[in-house]
């Protein structure tokens, strides 16, 4: 089914086929709309926190500019894998992904999910400042500082993904075309390429793996600070609001973080019976992301009670 042109004597695929998920051809009307439910549900919820976090004057503080971002990132992470997962359900000709289209679903998965990454630690930290440092907090987290972290986190996640990127399709891929996987991620597009592969292979896990382990251990130093300082404060009303404004974020990094370790971390696992981790942190926990921060959080669900009285 790969179209195939000549590329200093040898063949160059110019289509990947996509093999999808386990156990969703045996029943693909069910599985696509299952998908399309989800999918459905996490850009909906994610541009509501989106805008009621953009509409609501008494959301103005650093956190909600930091979920407002994280909301955008989370409904696009979504479209970029769960629109192709469901057009492979529907005919075999959705399951065909050209040359191109594949290094830019590549680019755009690793860009998203990075940038994510790093905001999740701006994230930490903005939580840091407000709970043990809150005196000084307005001054360190001021507007101009605020737009600073956020527009970094994209810029380097805009650069983390284009090496990774670059490195991959450098290669030459002369067949198989089939990738044993729902996306075009790195491990999987390896495999197929025509080319040693442990430079490339090195370098995914020395930066993917110092990237993630250094986000998650600046998350932690946080955390471990935060808690002590929740500790101290007095009053049983004065703690449960303090955790509470933490626990949200805590609860969405751990479901963020543990899936990618099975998978970045073992490359030679990958596969379609691999993909079930990377559903779970490309498609189930954009979904969730919105419930947790809605459902944890008193001034969001009353923002966006007003949001409906309005527009009622």
């Amino acid at each position: 089914m790969a179209v195939k042109t000549e590329y200093l004597n040898q063949t160059m695929v110019s289509h990947f086929i996509l093999q999808g998920l386990m156990y969703t051809a045996e029943h693909p009307g069910l599985f696509f709309l299952l998908f399309l439910l989800i999918y459905s549900i996490t850009v909906t919820g994610n541009l509501l926190i989106l805008l009621t976090v953009g509409s609501d004057p008494h959301l103005r503080s650093p956190m909600y500019h930091f979920l407002g971002h994280l909301s955008f990132l989370d409904a696009c992470l979504s479209t970029v894998t769960v629109p192709k997962v469901m057009a492979g359900l529907v005919t075999l000709d959705g399951k065909v992904i050209s040359f191109h289209c594949c290094a830019i679903q590549l680019y755009c998965f690793h860009f998203l999910a990075s940038t994510e990454c790093f905001l999740y630690t701006v994230m930490a930290y903005d939580r840091y400042l407000a709970i043990c440092q809150p005196l000084h907090y307005p001054v360190a987290m001021n507007r101009r500082v605020c737009a600073g972290l956020a527009g970094s986190t994209w810029a380097t996640g805009a650069v983390h993904s284009a090496i990774h990127t670059s490195l991959t399709f450098h290669l030459l891929y002369c067949g198989p075309h089939h990738i044993a996987y729902f996306f075009c991620d790195i491990p999987p597009v390896l495999k197929l390429a025509c080319a040693d592969t442990t430079i490339n292979e090195l370098v995914m896990l020395a930066n993917i793996g110092v990237v993630a382990a250094g986000c998650l251990i600046l998350i932690i130093i946080s955390y471990v600070f935060i808690v002590a300082a929740v500790l101290r404060i007095r009053t049983a009303e004065g703690r449960q609001r303090a955790f509470s404004t933490c626990t949200a974020h805590l609860t969405v990094v751990l479901l963020y973080y543990m899936p990618p370790v099975c998978i970045y971390l073992q490359p030679s696992s990958t596969g379609a019976g691999a993909g079930a981790p990377a559903v779970f942190y490309t498609i189930i926990t954009p979904m969730l992301n919105p419930f947790i921060y809605t459902l944890r959080n008193k001034e969001v669900k009353q923002a966006l009670k007003r949001l409906v009285c309005r527009g009622s």
